[in-house]
């Protein structure tokens, strides 16, 4: 299955056409910038432990290592963010083949927000007088929470550029029919508006100093969902006459930041209930269950590659193995049902374990002819679906976590250490005391 969504989503001709088309610098002379993506590739999935060890057991690798890092390292951002839309949009209608019930009949979510890559190793001359962490980059991903597919991406390298400005190259993918959700950050007039001008809508937390209102019109009480009550008014920016809805949500329990009430902001036609609104941002959330897979489950935060370009490559490959992996979750638990839910991180484990006894005995030689459309892979991923044990790559669910007051302790006493075997010991020989 990992295979066929694999060639279906990264054929590597096609690679190499979105090279050719969106290079700004770079060009190909024996190196094709196919190879450098299969290899990064085996290194998010797991499958090799870094690039220097996917490269060294490459057979086709044509040029030295010092070369391919060169080429890593020269990756220009433009070129990350057009393979992750190119390879979203091919998997897209496959996916609809395994997800049916939107968050919001009638139109497409778009989650944004913004991921710094950590520090990494300071293995660059000019970092290693430095104490403090060396940021490589920083990424904006759009995430559609009802495909599970990560759709967009804009990559810089500097980690301090400022989130709202780099927003507005989102602008040129907005389309009617979107409902872009997006937390206070990008509570921008600017940003706002040309959404709106492209024919998408949003739903935005509000933010402390927002953009100036001209007029409000009279709150409504719009009745309680899951987590508190609601209320609604008109509200106009300054210098517009065009009127949007802002609506107060007054929760039950407080957030951990402590705040009772969140407003948000939306241009939602009236057909859409204050309540819907306040569900579709709830499903903000689910773009951080994404940054945390990509961390945990598809090592996109290498600190070894420490040149921005080279770190924002990693990044961008974790996502594209990331959708891939989301298309073989929907597959198979549309065959399966929904219960158990799979899991992403022993649905990799499973792939890295299988792999090369899998090459062993198929070769390395395409499992699709080429000419398959999306239906024909759809079918293809239903039917291997049908022979997956899904008890291996469930999900397995936890309890909910007991809040444990800590409070502060001095430096000297939160560095002491203990022997956990005499502590026990000690334990049961206090409950054996105690009558």
């Amino acid at each position: 299955m990992a295979r066929t969504a694999l060639e279906h989503a990264l054929p590597a001709g096609w690679i190499d056409e979105v090279f050719e088309q969106h290079r700004l610098r770079q060009y190909t002379r024996e190196l094709l910038f196919s190879t450098v993506i299969r290899l990064m590739m085996l290194v998010s999935l797991g499958l090799r432990s870094s690039l220097h060890a996917a490269a060294r057991e490459a057979e086709d690798l044509t040029v030295s290592l010092p070369a391919l890092y060169d080429k890593v390292n020269r990756t220009e951002p433009d070129l990350l963010r057009a393979l992750v839309r190119g390879s979203a949009a091919r998997l897209v209608p496959v996916m609809t083949a395994a997800t049916s019930h939107p968050s919001l009949p009638g139109y497409a979510l778009r989650v944004l927000d913004g991921n710094h890559l950590p520090g990494s190793d300071k293995r660059l001359k000019p970092l290693r007088a430095l104490r403090g962490a060396a940021l490589p980059g920083l990424t904006l991903v759009v995430y559609d929470p009802d495909t599970g597919l990560a759709v967009d991406l804009v990559a810089a390298e500097d980690a301090y550029a400022d989130e709202r400005t780099l927003a507005r190259a989102l602008l040129d993918a907005a389309a009617p029919g979107q409902v872009w959700v997006a937390d206070r950050h990008f509570c921008v007039r600017t940003w706002l508006e040309g959404l709106v001008a492209a024919g998408s809508h949003f739903v935005v937390r509000q933010h402390g100093n927002h953009p100036r209102l001209g007029a409000q019109g009279e709150w409504q009480e719009c009745g309680s969902c899951e987590t508190g009550t609601l209320r609604e008014q008109s509200i106009r920016l300054e210098g517009s006459e065009v009127s949007w809805r802002r609506i107060a949500l007054s929760l039950a329990e407080p957030t951990t930041e402590g705040d009772r009430t969140i407003w948000l902001w939306s241009d939602l036609p009236a057909s859409v209930s204050a309540a819907q609104i306040a569900q579709v941002y709830r499903r903000r959330w689910r773009i951080e269950g994404l940054f945390l897979r990509l961390e945990r489950v598809l090592h996109s935060e290498a600190g070894r590659l420490g040149r921005p370009r080279a770190a924002l490559l990693g990044f961008a490959a974790a996502v594209l193995a990331h959708n891939v992996l989301s298309l073989l979750s929907a597959f198979i638990e549309q065959v399966h049902g929904p219960e158990p839910r799979v899991s992403v991180f022993h649905l990799g484990r499973q792939i890295s374990a299988g792999y090369e006894g899998l090459m062993v005995a198929l070769g390395h030689g395409p499992v699709l002819t080429g000419q398959e459309d999306a239906a024909g892979v759809a079918a293809r991923l239903l039917a291997l679906a049908e022979r997956v044990d899904v008890g291996r790559i469930a999900t397995s669910p936890r309890g909910p976590k007991r809040k444990v007051d800590k409070p502060y302790v001095a430096a000297a006493l939160a560095r002491e250490h203990v022997a956990t075997a005499r502590v026990i010991e000690k334990d049961k020989r206090m409950a054996k005391k105690t009558p």
